[in-house]
């Protein structure tokens, strides 16, 4: 017996087949950036380099901007660091919007120019007020959150700037995250920490033609 499929169910199948079947990057056109650490390429990685790179290019990210570049120069370390920081970016408990607000306040601690304009932008495209978005750069309370936007920000901004975190603001944590998320959000700020230190001992560059959003906290 032969099956007719109709046109829309042939044309969904080859969608499918398609999208299954998408190149993927190729690690030797990586034009990697740094300053103090000199970027490698492709060629020049030894095997376990090659991993890494492969492992980040063919993930989630899909990119090896940042601070993967200086990760290389440790990379058994560098990629488990990496697989660590897509749970802690892609898959915690935190929503898109929290996860990217909380990224920033680290960055703004740290001011760390590029990561901070990158999750800037992840952050307004999750839904995150661009209002919130300028007090923190600005390092001011933002004004008008919602209840669990005001509870990543207090969380984070105790943790970091007071190295505890009062009862009060754990229990306003809990109750808008659960205490999976409170743990996401310690662990997420942990590997932010790791990457904006990196970015500043190597003096990680804007894009050409950008200019720095972060002025110096007074």
């Amino acid at each position: 017996m032969r099956i007719t499929l109709p046109c829309a169910a042939i044309f969904l199948l080859t969608t499918l087949a398609g999208s299954q079947t998408k190149a993927k990057p190729n690690p030797r056109e990586v034009k990697l950036v740094g300053d103090r650490f000199k970027p490698v390429t492709y060629d020049q990685m030894t095997p376990a380099q090659k991993t890494m790179t492969e492992n980040i290019l063919y993930g989630e990210r899909g990119s090896m901007a940042g601070p993967f570049n200086v990760m290389l120069r440790s990379p058994e370390m560098g990629d488990l660091a990496q697989k660590f920081g897509a749970y802690a970016r892609f898959h915690s408990q935190m929503a898109p919007k929290l996860r990217e607000m909380a990224i920033m306040i680290v960055m703004r601690y740290w001011t760390t120019q590029y990561e901070f304009q990158a999750h800037h932008r992840a952050a307004v495209q999750a839904g995150l007020s661009p209002a919130i978005c300028d007090a923190i750069a600005a390092g001011k309370r933002p004004s008008g959150m919602a209840e669990d936007e005001a509870a990543v920000y207090n969380f984070a901004y105790q943790l970091l700037n007071t190295k505890q975190v009062s009862d009060a603001v754990f229990q306003q944590a809990v109750k808008a995250l659960g205490e999976q998320g409170v743990v996401d959000q310690m662990m997420l700020t942990g590997y932010y920490q790791m990457v904006a230190m990196m970015l500043n001992v190597d003096r990680y560059p804007l894009p050409e033609g950008v200019k720095p959003e972060l002025a110096a906290l007074k």
